[in-house]
């Protein structure tokens, strides 16, 4: 059964954002009289939907302000920065072009959908794909499954068929648990596990080694 539709992960995979993401939270935190731990906050709240991570700094992190005013707050930040500076990662746009040709592309991401489809127009490579689906849309967020399985439904294909392009230890489970293959591209800053990066079928060493010969190579019977 050969592979033909290819799902991008947003945040780590097309746009250098994770670190954007920590330094939002982290202001936003001490603030409101909260805390924030740089080296290991951010990577536990990667794969939240947008309610899961806000209740995650109000309860965890003591954040003083009501999820939705967490929330707004955080993508407040984050819309400023990214009109400012978009760091779309090297390679990234040149391989979603390069795909477009042969594959129906999708993107299922933990970020709100606004904020996806603004980051996806500032980088050039909103027409590319033919579907967005955000973790807002479905019951939770990565590692669970839901996002894929939704982005594969509306595609009209079928998990066996299909591939997702993964940064992250959250990224890489729910995309496996929904039966996609897996590319996992490692973030440099927040790395996946050894364990998830084991459920990778290739793993690449940027964004820029994927090609259409590495989609070919993930054909199973």
């Amino acid at each position: 059964m050969s592979i033909d539709t290819v799902i991008f992960d947003l945040d780590g995979v097309i746009i250098d954002t994770e670190e954007e993401w920590n330094a939002v939270r982290h202001e936003l935190a001490e603030a409101h009289g909260g805390h924030w731990n740089d080296e290991t906050d951010q990577a536990f709240l990667m794969g939240d939907n947008s309610m899961q991570w806000a209740a995650r700094m109000r309860e965890v992190n003591e954040v003083r302000l009501s999820d939705q005013e967490i929330y707004d707050g955080v993508i407040g930040g984050l819309w400023e920065r990214y009109a400012r500076h978009l760091p779309v990662i090297p390679g990234a746009k040149e391989a979603i072009v390069a795909l477009a040709d042969g594959y129906r592309l999708g993107v299922a991401s933990s970020s709100p959908l606004e904020l996806i489809e603004y980051a996806l127009e500032l980088a050039g490579v909103q027409e590319y794909f033919d579907v967005v689906v955000s973790s807002d849309e479905v019951a939770r967020g990565k590692p669970e499954p839901f996002v894929y399985l939704e982005a594969c439904a509306r595609l009209g294909s079928s998990p066996g068929r299909s591939a997702a392009v993964e940064d992250s230890t959250s990224g890489i489970q729910a995309a496996h648990k929904a039966g996609l293959a897996v590319i996992a591209v490692p973030h440099r800053v927040y790395p996946p596990s050894a364990q998830a990066l084991a459920l990778a079928d290739v793993v690449l060493g940027s964004i820029g080694e994927l090609t259409g010969d590495v989609v070919v190579s993930l054909r199973r019977g």
